[in-house]
């Protein structure tokens, strides 16, 4: 714009330009003396007080020392001067720290560890669990009951699960030590999944856990979606028409979980599980429902094939494999978990049209 201005200025005059164009003409005569009186760079001189080289190297090295690297300048100044030794201002020693880029920090850094993404894979019940802890509201503001669950990830089914007054790693320890035996589970045959809580991460859990032969693995810290099936299952329960805002007492609240559980577990048709119930899968019943289902969609298609435009219906088929954090990169094991995927919701089935 300044070239414009310098172009048509000498031929229209500042004013009419200034209007064409919608600009001040304090702008423009600013522009115009910054060209004519360039503004002169000079470097401050060295004032005759100043420290040479030599004392701030010194003052260096001592604010470097073992004793001083953990402390700010201000502290290091008055040490010294208990010391009875002055080296220069708090503000000089400022100065020269910035001067050296260590005005932030001169310490060593802790640097937190690199955590790796869990991937694991479920193809049938009893392989992965997944558990935690949520609280429920009580009768009262500010008291809680906590609510454990242990979830089988491949068929959705809650394992176990109880009410406590308190969230602790002994209670914890006696659910799964419990959970276990009431399924059956062998030495390395389960991996137990959880996040990094106090609880999931406690030192006699992972005892307990060791004398089982199970294998444990937990979250990224403040990443939920290292465990979503757990998170997924706490949103099914308090998403509940019937769930309450708060809990009368603890056998209140345990009521309602001892119906709410039986309802998931027998009843709920999961939409990740091919349309089934977690109990129909968990124990091996899947195949009997998909081919009672096959042959009601069979009778439908014979009866009015008109009404399927494109072919026959299908049942759902029950996934074959469940992922947490499915590997990226891998395009055949993307392609063959697309449907199984913890993120992928949908089942693939047919649209019946009507």
């Amino acid at each position: 714009m300044m070239k414009a201005v310098k172009e048509y200025v000498p031929e229209f005059g500042i004013a009419p330009v200034c209007r064409a164009l919608g600009i001040n003409r304090s702008t423009v005569y600013r522009f115009i003396d910054k060209d004519n009186n360039p503004p002169v760079v000079t470097s401050r001189p060295t004032p005759k007080r100043a420290l040479s080289f030599a004392e701030r190297q010194n003052v260096l090295d001592v604010m470097h020392e073992d004793r001083f690297v953990d402390m700010a300048p201000h502290e290091i100044y008055a040490t010294l001067l208990d010391e009875g030794t002055y080296l220069c201002s708090i503000r000089t020693m400022y100065r020269i720290l910035e001067s050296c880029n260590e005005v932030r920090e001169r310490r060593n850094q802790l640097k937190h560890p690199c955590y790796q993404k869990p991937e694991l894979l479920a193809t049938k019940p009893n392989e992965i669990w997944s558990w935690d802890i949520t609280k429920l509201k009580g009768p009262v503001k500010w008291t809680y009951y906590y609510l454990y669950v242990i979830l089988d990830i491949f068929s959705r089914y809650v394992v176990g699960w109880m009410v406590a007054e308190r969230e602790s790693s002994k209670l914890a320890e006696r659910l799964i030590k419990q959970t276990c035996l009431k399924q059956g589970i062998l030495r390395d045959q389960l991996t137990l999944h959880a996040d990094r809580g106090s609880s999931m991460k406690s030192k006699c859990l992972g005892l307990l856990l060791s004398d089982l032969g199970v294998t444990k693995t937990h979250s990224r810290p403040h990443v939920s979606n290292d465990n979503p099936f757990s998170e997924s299952q706490f949103k099914t329960l308090k998403y509940r028409p019937e769930f309450p805002d708060r809990f009368g007492s603890i056998q209140d609240s345990r009521g309602f979980c001892s119906y709410f559980f039986n309802w998931y577990n027998f009843e709920h048709h999961h939409s990740a599980i091919a349309l089934m119930t977690p109990y129909t899968v968990h124990y091996g019943l899947a195949a009997e429902v998909t081919s009672i289902r096959q042959k009601a969609l069979d009778l439908a298609y014979e009866s009015h094939p008109e009404r399927f435009v494109r072919h026959a219906p299908k049942a759902p088929v029950l996934p074959g494999a469940v992922w947490i954090n499915p590997p990226s990169g891998n395009r055949i094991v993307e392609e063959d978990t697309a449907m199984r995927s913890v993120d992928d919701k949908t089942i693939s089935m047919e649209v019946i049209a009507h």
